[in-house]
């Protein structure tokens, strides 16, 4: 029997130390653990030490006098990042230190994600709507060779409404993140995101897309079937 990988899914689906920037503030990331197994016929299924990170793209990027990098239309600060050399010295990531106001909770083999969460100050709910990655005890992306192998997991659909789509799928993304002089954090803090698509974001593995270029790779999918509808 060939090795199987195996994860359980239930998806409602004052002072710092800054090193050269674009990379870690002192804030570390919370990655919330998550107990995957891999299992063989000879040796039975063994837990394995990974967690989850949330995209890169769900952090915050801050000057060091914590000003933000970003626009108010998402857009990166031109005048702050005008190169990635120079976004990569004026400008910091943030560790997420809260997955449960990101919609992410995990208890042993259990993920749950939201997509909206309350406002702890307002009360009001929010778009939280989470992408997450999975992360090996490395700090680099757990990366699964199923050839010859399954991956099989269980979704928990009863609390999911209609017209929610949940998906869980595999993307050719680089195992670390796309870490570098200029993204020294890496798969640590979600980096590196590509799909079949070719998406244009403000970031290509890390670092700053001054070309506006958009970033393939190769993807499988497995989409979620949808609820039933209500009568």
């Amino acid at each position: 029997m060939a090795p199987r990988f195996k994860s359980v899914l239930a998806a409602a689906l004052a002072g710092c130390q800054f090193a050269i920037a674009q990379n870690p503030d002192s804030t570390a990331d919370a990655h919330p653990k998550l107990t995957t197994y891999k299992c063989t016929s000879t040796g039975g299924c063994v837990s394995q030490d990974t967690s989850v990170v949330i995209d890169w793209n769900y952090h915050w990027f801050h000057t060091a006098d914590w000003n933000s990098c970003t626009t108010s239309s998402g857009a990166v600060n031109s005048t702050l990042c005008p190169d990635e050399a120079t976004c990569a010295k004026n400008c910091f990531v943030q560790g997420n230190g809260n997955y449960t106001a990101s919609g992410v909770t995990t208890s042993g083999d259990t993920l749950t994600m939201n997509q909206y969460t309350r406002n702890s100050e307002t009360g009001a709910w929010q778009n939280a709507s989470p992408r997450l990655y999975l992360l090996g005890s490395d700090g680099n992306y757990q990366m699964l060779q199923l050839n010859g192998k399954e991956l099989t997991f269980t979704v928990d659909l009863s609390q999911l409404p209609c017209g929610e789509n949940g998906a869980l799928y595999l993307g050719e993304m680089d195992k670390t993140g796309g870490r570098s002089e200029y993204n020294q954090g890496g798969a640590n803090y979600g980096s590196g995101y590509c799909d079949a698509q070719c998406p244009v974001q403000n970031w290509i593995n890390g670092t700053l897309n001054t070309n506006k270029a958009g970033y393939c790779c190769n993807e499988m999918d497995s989409e979620l079937p949808p609820p039933v509808p209500y009568v």
